[in-house]
């Protein structure tokens, strides 16, 4: 079983992913998120600098976590935002390997797009000391923020490692797809905004409300 599964009454998490404002990390982090995402990768209309991802952390309370993004990035982009933003967790959304992954002072997450040839239950091993597997859809040459979602059927129930579901939730279809995975939390970007990269807080409002009514 998977870990929200071995303790019914566990809360599921909510990321919201691709803030690029800091009026909308404060949002998110009033509205119930968990925790944010910035994405320091270039090829997403997400993307943001570091003084940017700088002046959004300084507005965020405590106990919300700071995820910084990065796709196939150099070792120097990396180290370069973790001395300059105050970041809590990695999130590796390209195709590093477990070493590159580890390379760093910080916990990570590996992202898995969820295409044919990914064989899920071999994943633990290989990233042992990942905290938790965020899975993704597949679209061809787009790095997450797909707004497509997958066959969540294809999620293996007895993965030893935490979920974080993505790829295309919304308010309309959160509440179904945790019922279906169970996962340990949910991740949303275009699901809660005006446009890209601008949030829009009744949306997260309403996804939070739906995570939080799926569980009752």
């Amino acid at each position: 079983m998977r870990p929200a599964e071995e303790h019914p009454a566990a809360r599921v998490r909510v990321k919201i992913c691709g803030i690029t404002r800091p009026a909308d990390a404060l949002a998110a982090a009033c509205l119930g998120a968990d925790a944010i995402g910035l994405v320091f990768y270039a090829g997403s209309p997400r993307a943001i600098s570091i003084d940017r991802a700088r002046d959004i952390v300084a507005v965020l309370p405590p106990f919300v976590s700071k995820v910084g993004l990065f796709v196939n990035a150099r070792p120097e982009e990396i180290n370069a935002a973790l001395e300059n933003v105050a970041l809590d967790i990695l999130q590796f959304h390209g195709d590093e390997s477990p070493d590159q992954c580890r390379g760093y002072s910080k916990p990570y997450i590996k992202a898995v797009r969820m295409q044919k040839s990914v064989d899920l239950e071999s994943l633990p091993d290989r990233f042992s000391d990942a905290m938790a597997f965020l899975l993704d859809a597949h679209v061809a040459g787009i790095r997450g923020g797909t707004g497509q979602t997958f066959d969540w059927s294809r999620i293996p129930a007895g993965l030893a490692k935490p979920i974080i579901l993505a790829g295309g939730l919304t308010s309309e279809n959160v509440a179904e797809a945790i019922r279906r995975v169970s996962p340990y939390a949910v991740d949303v970007s275009g699901g809660v905004e005006s446009g890209k990269g601008i949030k829009d807080p009744a949306k997260i409002a309403e996804f939070i409300r739906e995570v939080r009514n799926a569980q009752n």
